[in-house]
């Protein structure tokens, strides 16, 4: 037994934190929205720009 505890709930706890650590990332992921898209030529340094595109998004659509 892990940390002095039974095996049901030690695998409880691990279900649920595998499951709360997965809808976070799932999350950020829409959050941020990330470019996944791979250039022909790499930036130079210096020539990258990031910004968040869901929330450009979300400032120009009408509120209801």
């Amino acid at each position: 037994m892990p940390a002095g505890v039974s095996w049901t709930s030690y695998l409880k706890m691990f279900a649920a934190s595998l499951l709360a650590m997965c809808a976070g990332a799932e999350v950020v992921h829409r959050y941020y929205r990330p470019d996944l898209t791979i250039p022909e030529i790499p930036p130079q340094p210096g020539e990258l720009k990031t910004e968040l595109l869901g929330l450009r998004e979300r400032q120009h659509e009408p509120q209801n």
